[in-house]
C-alpha cells in the first residue's frame, strides 16, 4: 500500500471536492496513482463529445484526468490505445434475485455493468433492511441497490386476494413501504400486470408510491398492460406519478403484439406531453424483440387469483375452464402469443427440460395435436399445472424498439438475470444488452451517437436513481469505469445460444478494482450494497 504525506491527503481531498465541476485537475507533485489508464478517448457520460486523456485512479477513486501525461510513479499504466474509457453502466431494470448464491455477477459485470438496481416488476426484497445486511456480509462484485415491490408487500399483507385492501391492510402496506424506505430503498416498482398487483386500484398505488416519495425514492412501473390496453397502461402509470408527486420510470417500454405495432408514437408522445405539463417521467428499454416472463403472461388474470390450488380447480370447471380456454387462444392470438405458436419460446421448464429453447408450436408437434391456437392452450394450462416455466415471447417490432431507445428520456436497462453458463435457455440480453446497444444500434444500425448512447447507460440512470457519486467521469467520482472498443464491441449471446459472453470489453473496474481485467473476470467483491438516503 502506498502511503501519502498528510498535506497529499489533504490535496487529495481538495481534488475530489472540486472534481464535479470540472473534469480535468492539475496533477500534484507528490501525489501517487493506483492504476492510470493512459492514451484513452474519454466519454465522461455526460453526452458530451469524447477526448484523449488519461484517467488516474487512488483507492476506489477517480483521482485526475489529465489531457498531458501523468507522473508514473508505482502505477499500474494500462495502455488502451485510443479505445473508449467510459464511467460504469448502471443497470436501472436489473433481476437480481439469484443474487445471495451469485455473488460474482459475472453475466453483468462482464458487459461492463458496474451498478444495478433490483427489486424490479413489484418484487422487491422483504423484510427489506435484512436482506440488504445479508448481502454486505458476503460482498458483491458490482453496485447494487434495490427497490420495495408492490406485490411483494401486498402478497405479505393480503396473499392473491382479488380485492381492494382495508384501511387497515392499507396502513401495514404503508408502514412496509416506509419501513424499506427508511432501510435504503431507492423507492418502489409496481408490477401491475402480474399477481397480485393486477388486483389493485389506483388509489392503493398512489398511497404506496406517496411513502416513497416522502422518502426521497422514485416509482418504476410494469404496467397494467403492455399490449392491447397499453396507451391506458401508460396514462395510469404518469396519473401515479402525479398524484403521488414522485418521479416515474415506465420500465422496459415496449408495444407488444401485432396490434400495437407502433404505437410507441403515441406513449412517447405522453411522456412528452407529460413531462411538459411538470410530471417528471422517463423510462427505460431493452435492445431485443422479444420479452422473458412466465407462462402466466398467457393466462387471463382472472384465472391466477389466490393461488396454484384455485387455479387447478377452476380447470377442473367445465366453464370455467373453457373461459380460461378462450382467454389463453385470445392471448395467444392478439398479446403475447403474436398469433403464432413459434413466438413463444421456452427459456426454462423443468417438467420437460428437452422443450428449453424450443417453441409451443414444437410442443404439440411432439404430442401430435393439431396445429392450432386451440392445441396451443390446452398445453398452456398443463404447464401451469406442472409449475409454469419461463419464457421468450418474439412479439416486439423492431421499429418500436429503435424509436423508443433513440428518445432522449429513455435509458438503456437489461431486465435481465443473473445466470450462469448452461442455467436453462435465458434471453440474451442477460449477458449481451449493453454491448449491443454499443454495436447495433450505434455502429452497424447508426441510430444513436456514441456518445448518447455512453449517456444512456451512465449519468442518465445515476440521476434517476440519485446517485451522485457515479455515473460520470470526473475526479472525485468513485472508479466504476469500463474500457470497450467501440470498432470490436459485440453481443456474442443469441436467443439460440444464449449463454455467450461479450467482446470487446477488455477491462471493467468496480470501486478502483478491475473486475475484468485483459478480458479475464476476476471475482472481487468490490462492489457496494448501495442504500438510498433521502436528501
Amino acid at each position: 500500500m502506498i502511503r501519502l504525506s498528510k498535506l497529499s491527503c489533504v490535496a487529495l481531498l481538495l481534488v475530489a471536492a472540486c472534481g464535479p465541476r470540472a473534469p480535468f485537475a492539475t496533477p500534484l507533485p507528490d501525489l501517487e496513482y493506483d492504476v492510470i489508464f493512459a492514451r484513452g478517448r474519454v466519454l465522461d457520460g455526460t453526452g458530451a463529445p469524447g477526448f484523449l486523456a488519461e484517467v488516474a485512479v487512488r483507492g476506489d477513486l477517480i483521482v485526475a484526468v489529465s489531457r498531458t501525461p501523468l507522473p508514473r510513479g508505482r502505477a499500474r499504466v494500462i495502455d488502451i490505445n485510443g479505445r473508449v474509457i467510459a464511467p460504469g453502466f448502471i443497470d436501472l431494470h436489473a433481476h437480481l434475485e439469484p443474487i445471495p448464491d451469485m455473488r460474482d455477477a459475472e453475466s453483468s459485470v462482464r458487459q461492463g455493468v458496474t451498478t444495478a438496481l433490483g427489486g424490479p416488476d413489484g418484487g422487491g426484497p422483504s423484510p427489506f433492511g435484512a436482506y440488504l445486511a445479508r448481502l454486505d456480509s458476503g460482498g458483491v462484485s458490482m453496485n447494487v441497490g434495490f427497490l420495495v415491490g408492490h406485490n411483494t408487500i401486498r402478497r405479505r399483507v393480503m396473499g392473491t386476494a382479488a380485492r381492494a385492501p382495508t384501511a387497515e391492510e392499507l396502513a401495514r402496506m404503508e408502514a412496509l413501504v416506509a419501513d424499506a424506505m427508511r432501510e435504503g430503498a431507492f423507492g418502489i416498482s409496481t408490477g401491475l400486470f402480474y399477481v397480485p398487483g393486477n388486483y389493485s386500484e389506483l388509489p392503493e398505488v398512489v398511497a404506496l408510491s406517496r411513502q416513497a416519495a416522502a422518502g426521497g425514492g422514485i416509482y418504476t412501473s410494469h404496467l397494467r398492460m403492455e399490449g392491447l390496453g397499453l396507451i391506458e397502461g401508460v396514462a395510469e402509470a404518469i396519473e401515479i406519478g402525479r398524484q403521488a408527486s414522485i418521479p416515474i420510470v415506465l420500465t422496459h417500454h415496449k408495444a407488444v403484439g401485432r396490434a400495437m405495432r407502433g404505437q410507441s408514437v403515441t406513449t412517447l408522445r405522453m411522456i412528452d406531453s407529460a413531462r411538459a405539463a411538470g410530471v417528471d417521467v422517463m423510462a427505460d428499454v431493452y435492445p431485443y424483440t422479444a420479452t422473458q416472463t412466465g407462462l402466466a403472461a398467457l393466462v387471463p388474470q382472472w384465472a391466477q387469483a389466490d393461488g396454484d390450488s384455485a387455479f387447478a380447480r377452476r380447470t377442473r370447471d367445465p366453464v370455467l375452464r373453457d373461459s380460461l380456454h378462450r382467454g389463453i387462444v385470445f392471448n395467444l392470438e392478439n398479446d403475447r402469443g403474436g398469433g403464432d405458436m413459434r413466438r413463444v419460446q421456452f427459456g426454462r421448464f423443468r417438467p420437460e427440460p428437452w422443450l428449453e429453447g424450443k417453441t409451443l408450436y414444437d410442443w404439440v408437434v411432439q404430442r401430435q395435436l393439431p396445429l392450432t391456437l386451440e392445441s396451443g392452450a390446452d398445453l398452456v394450462i398443463e404447464g401451469m399445472l406442472r409449475g409454469g416455466a419461463g419464457m421468450v415471447y418474439h412479439v416486439l417490432d423492431e421499429g418500436d424498439v429503435e424509436r423508443i431507445i433513440a428518445h432522449p428520456q429513455v435509458m438503456v436497462a437489461s431486465d435481465g438475470r443473473l445466470t450462469r453458463p448452461g442455467d436453462g435457455v435465458p434471453h440474451p440480453r442477460s449477458y449481451g444488452t449493453f454491448p449491443r446497444v454499443l454495436a447495433h444500434y450505434v455502429r452497424d444500425r447508426g441510430i444513436l451517437p456514441l456518445e448518447e448512447a455512453v449517456r444512456k447507460m451512465t449519468s442518465l440512470p445515476a440521476r434517476r436513481m440519485g446517485l451522485t457519486d457515479r455515473g460520470i467521469i470526473r475526479v472525485g467520482m468513485k472508479a466504476d469505469l469500463v474500457v470497450f472498443d467501440p470498432a470490436t464491441v459485440k453481443d456474442e449471446a443469441t436467443f439460440a445460444e444464449p449463454h455467450q459472453y461479450p467482446t470487446g470489453i477488455p477491462y471493467v473496474m468496480v470501486n478502483g478494482k478491475l473486475a475484468v481485467d485483459i478480458g479475464q473476470f476476476h471475482d472481487l467483491r468490490s462492489g457496494m450494497v448501495l442504500r438510498h438516503r433521502a436528501p
